[in-house]
C-alpha cells in the first residue's frame, strides 16, 4: 500500500540542496542588477523611439554564424515587464579587425526580431562584430561575459554597450560529410503558459498573445522547417512531446513531426517525463509504439547505431528523478557489451548529470544517480560511444562524461520557447560537430522573444547557455565505419 505522504515526500527530495541555491544566488544577483541598471540607463540615453537590445551569437560553425537582436520601443510594456517590439532594418558589420569592420551582412526586410547568418567565413579566424538598426549598435544579453556567454568567444569589447565583441570560427570535422541529424526535445504540445511556477509571483510565466496559434504548435512546425532547411536527414525527438500526456496533444505532435518524414525511418522519439502514462491510457504507447512494445530501441543506420532510451519507465509524479526499468537497463548494457566499437548515439529525456547550472537544480532534473553511473560505467567499456543526446533541463549545455572523456552530454534547450530551437549534429567521417539553430520562421522568432521574460527575465542565463561551446562544438571521433546517408 502507497503512502497518502509519498508524492510530497518525493517532491521534497527532488528539491535542490541549500548549497546549490546559494551558488545559483551568487550567480544570477550580478545579473539582476545589471538588468536594472540597463533599463535604467536605457531610459535615460535613449528617450527616443528605439532601442536595440538581446544581442546574441547564437550559432557558429567553422564558416559561418547567426546573429540575433530584437529593437523595442523604449519606456513601454507589454504587460510581462517587456518592451514593445519597433520595427526597422538590421545589419552586422564585421571583419577580422576591431578597427575595420569592412563586411556587411543585411536583412531584406524591416522586423523588431533580427536574425542575420554571416556566411562564407574562414575556419580558424577571429573576427570582429557590431549588429546595427538605424545605425544604432544592439546591446547585448546582461551577463553576457560570463564565459562569452551571448556574444562571442572572448572579452573584446568589455566595458562597452555595443561592441565590437569578436568570435573565433572552429576547424570543420576531419574527413568526409556523411549525414546530419537534427537533436530536438521538449515540445510540450498542448502547453499554455511558459514558465509557470505555483505559488512564485515572479514565475507567473509567459502566455501567447491572443488571436495567435498556440505556441507549442508554432515553435514544433518551424523546428521541423528549419531542420529540412538545414540538411538534416534524421531527426531525433528526445522526450516531453506533449504537455500533459493527452492523446489529442500527441496526435497534434505526430501530424508535425510527420512533416520531416516517416516515423521510426526518418525520425524517432522516446518518451519523457511529461508523456507519462495517465492509467489506464498510455497515449504515448498509442500515438508512437503502436500500442505495444517497450519505449526502448536500438536500430542500425548504416553502420550508426542509435539507442533510444524511456528514461521514464517508472510509477512517478513526473517531478522526481528519471528512472529506466530493471529489464531496460540490463538491455542497454548488453547492446553495448555486443558491439563496443560500433559508432553509437544514445538519446533520452533525462540527462545523466546536471553540471554547472545557473539555477538550482535537484534530483527530478536528471536520472536516477546510480543508474546514471551505470550507464556511464558502461560507456567507459563502449569507445565506439560518442555522443547522448538529453533533455528535460530546457538549457544548452555540453559535457565531457569524466569517466567516458569519448563521450559528449549534450543537453538541448526546448523546443517550446526561448532560444527555441535545435542541435544539428553533422557527423563526418573523423568527428562530428554540434551546432545550435534557433527556428527563424516569423511568429517563432516574435514568441521567442516574448518567452525570454520567463523565470522573471532570468530564463537567458539558463537556457541559451553560459558559453558558446555550449551549443557549438567541434570533436574529433573515428566514425568512418558509419556509410553515407543514403548509401
Amino acid at each position: 500500500m502507497r503512502c497518502c505522504l509519498s508524492a510530497p515526500l518525493a517532491a521534497l527530495a527532488a528539491l535542490p540542496a541549500p548549497g546549490d541555491l546559494l551558488r545559483s544566488g551568487a550567480l544570477l544577483t550580478p545579473a539582476v542588477l545589471r538588468s536594472a541598471l540597463a533599463a535604467r540607463s536605457e531610459r535615460r540615453v535613449h528617450p527616443d523611439t528605439m532601442t536595440a537590445l538581446h544581442l546574441e551569437l547564437v550559432t557558429l560553425t567553422e564558416t559561418s554564424a547567426v546573429i540575433t537582436w530584437y529593437t523595442a520601443v523604449p519606456g513601454t510594456d507589454d504587460g510581462f515587464g517587456h518592451l514593445l517590439p519597433a520595427v526597422t532594418e538590421g545589419e552586422v558589420v564585421y571583419g577580422t579587425h576591431p578597427a575595420h569592420l569592412n563586411r556587411t551582412a543585411a536583412e531584406d526586410h524591416p522586423t523588431a526580431h533580427h536574425y542575420v547568418e554571416l556566411t562564407d567565413l574562414e575556419p580558424g579566424q577571429t573576427y570582429y562584430y557590431q549588429a546595427r538598426s538605424r545605425g544604432r549598435a544592439a546591446a547585448p544579453t546582461p551577463l553576457h561575459l560570463v564565459r562569452g556567454n551571448a556574444v562571442g568567444t572572448s572579452l573584446h569589447g568589455l566595458g562597452s554597450y555595443g561592441g565590437p565583441y569578436s568570435f573565433t570560427t572552429p576547424q570543420p570535422p576531419p574527413g568526409r560529410h556523411l549525414l546530419s541529424i537534427a537533436l530536438c526535445n521538449d515540445l510540450h504540445l498542448g502547453e499554455t503558459t511558459a514558465g509557470l511556477v505555483a505559488g512564485v509571483p515572479m514565475l507567473r510565466g509567459v502566455t501567447q498573445q491572443p488571436g495567435l496559434d498556440p505556441y507549442p504548435e508554432i515553435m514544433s512546425r518551424a523546428m521541423v522547417e528549419e531542420a529540412q532547411r538545414r540538411g538534416a536527414n534524421l531527426l531525433l525527438a528526445a522526450g516531453d512531446i506533449s504537455a500533459a500526456g493527452a492523446l489529442r496533444d500527441l496526435a497534434e505532435a505526430r501530424r508535425i513531426l510527420d512533416g520531416f518524414g516517416t516515423h521510426g525511418r526518418d525520425y524517432f522519439v522516446v518518451r519523457g517525463n511529461h508523456d507519462r502514462p495517465h492509467h489506464p491510457d498510455d497515449a504515448f504507447r498509442d500515438g508512437f509504439l503502436g500500442g505495444d512494445g517497450p519505449g526502448y530501441f536500438a536500430r542500425d543506420l548504416g553502420g550508426l547505431r542509435l539507442i533510444g532510451l524511456d528514461t521514464y519507465e517508472k510509477d512517478g509524479n513526473g517531478g522526481d528523478a528519471g528512472g529506466l526499468g530493471a529489464g531496460q537497463l540490463s538491455w542497454f548494457q548488453a547492446q553495448l557489451r555486443a558491439d563496443r566499437d560500433r559508432p553509437t548515439i544514445v538519446f533520452g529525456h533525462h540527462p545523466l548529470t546536471t553540471r554547472d547550472s545557473v539555477f538550482p537544480m535537484g534530483r527530478g532534473q536528471r536520472l536516477d544517480r546510480r543508474q546514471a553511473r551505470s550507464i556511464v560505467d558502461a560507456y567507459a567499456s563502449a569507445p565506439g560511444v560518442f555522443l547522448h543526446h538529453a533533455g528535460h533541463t530546457h538549457r544548452n549545455k555540453r559535457t565531457v562524461l569524466t569517466s567516458a572523456p569519448h563521450v559528449t552530454q549534450q543537453e538541448v534547450s526546448a523546443v517550446k520557447d526561448y532560444p527555441g530551437g535545435f542541435c544539428l549534429l553533422r557527423v563526418h567521417t573523423g568527428g562530428y560537430a554540434l551546432n545550435y539553430y534557433k527556428n527563424s520562421s516569423v511568429p517563432a522568432r516574435a514568441w521567442v522573444e516574448r518567452s525570454r521574460r520567463t523565470a522573471g527575465g532570468l530564463w537567458p542565463h539558463h537556457a541559451l547557455g553560459r558559453s558558446v561551446t555550449d551549443r557549438n562544438s567541434m570533436r574529433r571521433h573515428d566514425l568512418s565505419g558509419v556509410g553515407a546517408h543514403g548509401s
